[in-house]
């Protein structure tokens, strides 16, 4: 009947054209005029028919109709007919459905300029007004739909509201009113993320839907805005209730459409986007299925040049993406990178889904290099996800999702690169995904779980123990806010395990075995047959298998291992990324095993292992020098066996490389070298020198100041002794100059590296001053940031940090590549360190586990001397040291202040701990001098050493060393002794002379808020006030006038400082070490963030100020070291706790002596200290050990 009425029209149509031609000489232009109202009426109803027809079929030819004869009638009108404002609304709403069938910008400007006509011509109170606001509200939306502007979403909502305003509650149009304004809110919500947005949605479609009776032909229409507005409301706050409703609602709508109506692709595409999101929710495959199903359907109905046929791929692109992840088809990516592609291809430029189609094709990049680990893949992920980041909007709810999305592509570009700043860009980007997110939304357990892998990397690359722990605490998170059955439960178990693997290889604790192991289990029991994950999940509970066998020696985990491993392998289809970790991880399991019996079957396959491993491992691969690392210990083992000299030379190339592939992970890098180093030590054939000089060479790429420096510690204590070692190495090669040299680069790391940021840079300024000034800034930046102590709120980010390491290296390398400055910051060389003994020889004690050695740095002597000690070693040095601690702690408290306790001193024990060190250690070295022969006994031409000892050397009092049995047999009777951490502590050393206006700051603390009083604290500074007075200019600073800020800022401007007050040397953390002062601790970290220059003498008059760290005893971390790191060239420190009263007497004797010159710098601090503890030998006794014997001189 539709076509006969059409026919009808279209006959009266002609008939007019023909008629009029005839008349006029012209066919219907824009000069046609029609009296007859009869005439424009047939144009009407022509018009309405081409558009009922249009909206029912998506014709073409209908639409172009429309506009033609919307066109013809508003040319025809007069613009005094009343008629007018609905010929402008007729054709503005023709030019609205073309620009919705063929996406071109005019029309929809055209549509938005008629529209505002009709309504500016219609009067207040025309029924047709509420329609004029709807049709105009519309137009807004579109736009705001392709422009992405806020300000067109405002303005449709304010019509649309305005038009529901002025609709009667009987009028009929007042459910399509409802559902205008809930599709405006809806727009609004998707981009501004507002919950009362939402809420809108749902009541506004939900009226539209009540309102609507049945039969009705915009039913379906209604059904499908309230199942999107539910849809809306799942994924915002996760109620499966909601996804229900929603698939109900839309299965209502796609049953409702005809068959060939326009609205049947966005039918089937609304339910395919159910199905997606019920699919990743609860993982059923049939759910995946039924969305390529729809989704395909909803791309087979739109037809070519349709504005949505750029969502059709792209949806159709992320359903292909789905499978590809749950089954592992490569055909299913390759089906989602063409989709997505095509998709970004047809989107024009300045559409508000641009952002989306890039972020989508970004995403299916990454899957692919993830599969098949081609870096133009990744390069192209990221690529795209930094266009779809930059052309997202600030307030967009989806710039969670840009950031999370590059996230993931940093990270994986990391993990296979290696550089950090990927990893830092990797968190940045999660962090600011989670701050993005919303509390409820169901996107936040991801958000969690990302950020807590990032950090997780950050931890296995740097070892800070903060990443650690905020890993757990995000995986955690992203578990508990996860709902049961979501399908990403599985990586999320996986991903806790894995952190908690890593805390338990950390500080060792089975409980934090057993929950990765709890953890892994229930991920792998989570994973479906057939994911592809399942083979990742048995190879992460193979990992801690394999961890427990080594903790608990259980043949059955190590079993289990294997198993696991060789499961894992199985599942990984050739060509994947990941194959290589599978054979590795199998190869140490096998090797586990071949340790374990013996069996070469198990070595057998553990070398086959690896060498698969290592020659799937792509050049420029993080693990790569892990690879040769197991393959070169492998060989090694077979070496054992069969005493091949190419199995030798196998293992020797692969130990070299593994040392020498600076991509891996620092600390894995070091430590195969390290590894390697102490294999070599044990067989030579390996090439011990060439091991340690490469572990050495490796000390700054993991000790790394990018790091903070109480990581940095932590860091040393899997390099303990590396120095001592290699100089035993090299001392043993007869190599001393390279021992010494050695030496002073592998101990002090840490103190060494805040001197390079201070390191002055005249000569760089003058050749090339910007490049100074450039250098001098991050040098600084860096310098502040390092020395901030743990216990403070750090105003440094962990990425800035990192960044400013980067740079300063980058500088540093720019400036070794000027001429003239080749060596710029390079360690110290041994020829350089012969210039340190200035007043006298400085004696380095090498105390290693088989041997001791001293190297001796003497005056206007060009050589490094070595002097064996044979009788001393590290265990000596040990036990020599507990005796000493035992008889200390029999004798006295521990700190200056606290009542003594009459208990008889242990005197045998010290004297024989004292006479160990005179017979093993000292007189060996007076002896090799000629110091014990034709001694001068005048005071005045005693010789003065300096003592640079290692190990645990450095906690005993060399400086007392003698047999107090026998006369004239104490180091004191021969020389003054000094101490210093290194060699090059000496060497910016300046002797300086103190002038009328030198500054010297004194300060007392008799009684600290919380400690014992230090009654002899008044007399002490008495007695220094009485010496300088007069002399030089000097600052008091007495009881509550000592808080830490003014002391601080006091040592800024005073040459000299005298510190009498408690101390506090901080076992957990050294950097946190300080001097109790009236409001709080003036610790070791600000003091250090201090660059004091030209200063001298620093007397601190306190307890445990040059104690030390056990753990660390090459390190120097104590008070004593940390002033002369400030800038103080010379320091007497106490080596334990000293008596209150003998504190005032020492001081007393020091500075009467030091004011008679006035000069410091060439051991006039020494001889002064030496001169001030005989006098208290004499008071007190000499056998009164622990009395005088903790006063030391530090420096120079």
């Amino acid at each position: 009947m539709f076509g006969r009425i059409k026919s009808a029209l279209m006959r009266v149509l002609c008939g007019l054209r023909k008629k009029e031609s005839a008349q006029t000489g012209t066919g219907l232009g824009t000069s046609f005029q029609i009296d007859s109202r009869g005439r424009k009426e047939h144009l009407r109803i022509l018009w309405e028919v081409h558009l009922d027809h249009f909206r029912r079929f998506g014709r073409l030819e209908d639409i172009e109709r429309v506009v033609e004869y919307a066109t013809l009638a508003l040319n025809m009108t007069p613009e005094d007919d009343p008629d007018l404002p609905r010929r402008h609304a007729a054709l503005g709403v023709s030019y609205s459905d073309r620009y919705r069938r063929l996406g071109e910008l005019p029309d929809l400007e055209k549509a938005i300029e008629c529209l505002s006509r009709a309504l500016e011509l219609t009067p207040e109170g025309h029924p047709d007004l509420p329609r004029r606001h709807t049709d105009l509200g519309a137009s807004y939306g579109d736009r705001y739909r392709r422009l992405g502007v806020l300000a067109d979403l405002d303005k449709a909502i304010e019509w649309d509201s305005s038009a529901l305003d002025l609709t009667p509650e009987d009028h009929p149009d007042l459910s399509r009113r409802h559902a205008a304004l809930g599709a405006s809110y809806g727009d609004r919500y998707r981009r501004q993320g507002e919950l009362e947005d939402l809420k809108k949605v749902v009541e506004y479609n939900s009226r539209a839907l009540a309102l609507t009776p049945d039969g009705h032909s915009e039913m379906p229409s209604r059904h499908a805005a309230l199942g999107a507005s539910y849809s809306d409301r799942y994924r915002r706050l996760g109620d499966l209730v909601d996804l229900e409703e929603s698939i109900k609602c839309e299965h209502r709508a796609l049953a409702l459409t005809p068959d060939g109506h326009p609205e049947l692709q966005f039918r089937h595409s609304a339910l395919g986007a159910s199905y997606s999101d019920r699919y990743r929710r609860l993982g059923e495959l049939t759910d995946l299925e039924k969305t390529i199903e729809c989704l395909s359907c909803a791309l087979k109905l739109t037809p070519q040049g349709h504005p949505v046929l750029p969502r059709r791929h792209a949806d159709l692109g992320a359903s292909y993406t789905d499978r590809y992840r749950r089954l592992g088809e490569l055909g299913d990516l390759e089906k989602s990178i063409e989709f997505n592609s095509h998709a970004l291809t047809l989107t024009p430029e300045g559409h508000s889904d641009l952002p989306r189609r890039y972020a989508d094709l970004g995403v299916s990049h990454i899957d692919r290099y993830q599969r098949l680990g081609e870096l133009d893949d990744m390069d192209k992920a990221i690529e795209y996800g930094t266009k779809a980041l930059h052309l997202t909007p600030n307030g967009h709810p989806h710039l969670q999702m840009r950031h999370a999305t590059l996230g993931v592509s940093y990270g994986d570009r990391y993990r296979r690169m290696g550089k950090i700043t990927d990893l830092d860009n990797a968190v940045e980007h999660f962090f600011r995904a989670l701050k993005l997110t919303p509390e409820g939304h169901s996107d936040l357990p991801s958000r969690y779980a990302d950020l807590g892998s990032s950090y997780s990397d950050r931890y296995r690359r740097l070892g800070e123990l903060t990443d650690l722990e905020e890993s757990i605490k995000c995986n955690s998170c992203a578990l508990k806010l996860a709902p049961e059955g979501h399908p990403h439960l599985p990586r999320w178990h996986t991903d806790l395990g894995g952190v908690y693997s890593d805390r338990y290889r950390r500080l060792g604790k089975l409980a934090d075995l057993e929950k990765a192991l709890e953890c892994r289990s229930i991920a792998l029991e989570l994973t479906p047959e057939g994911h592809t994950h399942f083979a990742r999940r048995h190879a992460d509970l193979g990992a801690s298998y394999t961890d427990r066998y080594r903790h608990l020696d259980e043949p059955a985990d190590l079993e289990k291992a294997i198993e696991l491993d060789s499961r894992a392998l199985s599942l990984t289809p050739e060509g994947h990324p990941d194959l290589p970790r599978r054979y590795a991880a199998l190869g140490v399991s096998y090797g586990d095993r071949y340790e374990r019996i013996g069996a070469l079957s198990d070595l057998d396959k553990a070398i086959e292992c690896h060498s698969n491993a290592l020659s799937l491992t792509p050049d420029g691969h993080p693990h790569l020098s892990s690879r040769h690392y197991n393959w070169a210990t492998s060989y090694h083992y077979r070496y054992q066996h069969t005493h091949d000299l190419s199995h030798l030379k196998v293992s020797l190339d692969s130990f070299r490389k593994a040392s020498q592939l600076l991509n891996g992970a620092p600390r894995d890098v070091f430590n195969h070298a390290l590894n390697w180093a102490k294999l070599a030590s044990k067989h030579s054939y390996l090439n011990c020198i060439e091991a340690f000089r490469a572990t050495i060479g490796l000390l700054p790429h993991f000790i790394w100041l990018g790091t903070t420096a109480s990581q940095r510690y932590h860091d040393l204590l899997s390099a303990k002794s590396v120095g001592v070692r290699a100089a035993s190495a090299a001392i043993l090669s007869s190599e001393y100059s390279l021992a010494l040299e050695w030496l002073e680069h592998a101990r002090c790391v840490v103190w060494n590296q805040s001197l390079m940021l201070r390191s002055p840079l005249e000569s760089l300024e003058l050749s090339h001053p910007e490049l100074a000034i450039q250098l001098r800034s991050v040098s600084h930046q860096l310098h502040h940031a390092n020395s901030e102590s743990p216990s403070h709120s750090s105003s440094v980010s962990a990425e800035h940090r990192h960044r400013l390491a980067i740079e300063y290296n980058d500088l540093v390398a720019e400036t070794r590549k000027m001429p003239s400055f080749e060596d710029f910051l390079r360690p110290v060389s041994s020829d350089s360190l012969n210039r340190a003994a200035r007043f006298g020889p400085i004696v380095t004690v090498n105390c290693e586990e088989t041997r001791c050695d001293a190297l001796l740095v003497i005056p206007e002597c060009n050589e490094i001397i070595h002097v064996p000690l044979p009788d001393f070693n590290w265990n000596k040095a040990q036990h020599t040291y507990s005796e000493m601690e035992k008889s200390i702690r029999n004798k006295q408290s521990i700190e200056r202040g606290v009542e003594r306790r009459p208990v008889q001193e242990e005197e045998v024990d010290f004297k024989n701990v004292l006479a160990d060190l005179w017979y093993s250690v000292v007189k060996p070295v007076l002896d090799f001098l000629g110091y014990m022969k034709n001694v001068d006994e005048t005071e005045n031409m005693i010789r003065h050493v300096t003592w640079c000892p290692t190990g645990a050397l450095s906690f005993l009092p060399l400086h007392a060393a003698g047999d107090y049995d026998r006369p004239r047999s104490r180091v004191f009777d021969y020389v003054i002794s000094s101490y210093t951490p290194t060699l090059t502590a000496l060497l910016s050393s300046v002797p300086r002379t103190l002038s009328s206006s030198s500054r010297v700051l004194v300060i007392g603390q008799d009684a600290t808020p919380g400690h014992q009083p230090l009654p002899g604290t008044a007399k002490e500074l008495e007695y220094v006030v009485s010496h300088i007075k007069g002399r030089v200019e000097y600052l008091e600073l007495f009881g509550d006038q000592a808080t830490t800020t003014t002391v601080l800022e006091a040592m800024e401007q005073h040459e000299w400082v005298h510190l009498a007050c408690h101390a506090h040397q901080n076992v957990q953390d050294p950097t946190d070490s300080g001097f109790f002062l009236h409001d709080g601790t003036l610790d070791l970290a600000s003091i250090n963030q201090r660059s004091f220059k030209s200063k001298g003498l620093a007397f601190l008059s306190a307890c445990q100020t040059a104690t030390g760290d056990e753990k660390l005893p090459d390190e120097a971390i104590h008070l004593a070291s940390g002033m002369l790191m400030a800038g103080y060239s010379s320091v007497i420190a106490t080596m334990w706790s000293v008596y209150d009263e003998d504190a005032p007497l020492v001081a007393d004797r020091v500075y009467a002596q030091l004011m008679k010159d006035r000069r410091i710098g060439n051991g006039e601090a020494g001889k002064a200290l030496h001169d001030a503890i005989a006098e208290l030998r004499r008071k007190v006794g000499e056998k009164e050990f622990s009395r005088w014997v903790p006063y030391i001189h530090v420096g120079s």
